[in-house]
């Protein structure tokens, strides 16, 4: 069983979750319509290359489109490139795909209701927010993230960034009104950990959604961008940092 500082438990007040890949199975459906949207931006350009949705997004993940086409751009000698109408069209194509693919997760749902007792829990997304709002729609968590407890690397700031970058963090710490070592992050991405970090938030990784055979290594990978400890599903996460006593689960839910 994983286990965290006892100190931990005593000043966190905040929940503060990634989205993608950490409260719902978002990665690989993402990436299917993200990189056919990515190969007719870089086809544009007249770069002779094209990813697999498994290419991009071991290339990509825990940041957002405008940053990885930027990037994409840049290593094919194209540093200029005008990006956002890409931006626009990938965040249409994979909206409406998630809405369609998406469903909700009875076990981390309950969890989160669990964990919702204590803690306050809120959304640190390098996603877009009409993304955020479709995703929870379909997984049925409009009610335990409500849009005035979700914060966007895209949308929230006067500038639009990405994680690893810890701005959206600062940003959520600021508006919910707490110390950043009063909010735990809790994230499936190195990005996502390093960004947290940076801000001050103290990290868990979670695992749920990673692949199994990609989950040692990224375990570790975790580990090593500053993550306290790992655990392998939210009902998890729920006995790590709750009271036996609280925490009312199936045994094993989730995992």
């Amino acid at each position: 069983m994983p286990t965290v500082p006892p100190t931990l438990t005593e000043q966190v007040t905040h929940l503060l979750c990634d989205a993608d890949g950490n409260l719902f199975p978002s990665e690989e459906p993402a990436f299917d319509a993200s990189a056919e949207v990515t190969n007719a931006f870089l086809a544009s350009l007249g770069v002779d290359r094209s990813y697999t949705a498994t290419e991009l997004r071991t290339a990509a993940t825990g940041m957002n489109f405008r940053s990885t086409a930027a990037t994409l751009a840049a290593e094919a000698g194209h540093p200029d490139a005008d990006v956002e109408p890409w931006v626009a069209e990938e965040r249409r194509a994979v909206t409406a795909h998630l809405g369609r693919t998406l469903q909700p997760h009875p076990p981390t749902q309950e969890a989160l209701r669990t964990l919702a007792g204590p803690l306050t829990l809120a959304v640190v997304s390098s996603s877009a927010l009409a993304r955020l709002a479709v995703c929870f729609t379909a997984t049925g968590l409009d009610d335990l993230l409500p849009p005035d407890r979700r914060f966007s690397a895209e949308d929230s700031l006067p500038t639009p960034t990405s994680k690893p970058d810890p701005a959206v963090y600062r940003h959520a710490c600021e508006q919910l009104g707490i110390r950043p070592e009063q909010g735990l992050a809790v994230e499936d991405a190195v990005a996502g950990v390093r960004s947290a970090v940076a801000a001050g938030c103290p990290v868990v990784g979670n695992l749920l959604f990673v692949l199994p055979e990609e989950r040692a290594e990224r375990s570790a990978a975790l580990m090593a961008a500053g993550a306290l400890t790992v655990v392998s599903s939210w009902s998890e996460l729920a006995e790590l940092l709750l009271p036996a006593g609280d925490v009312l689960l199936g045994t094993g839910a989730g995992r």
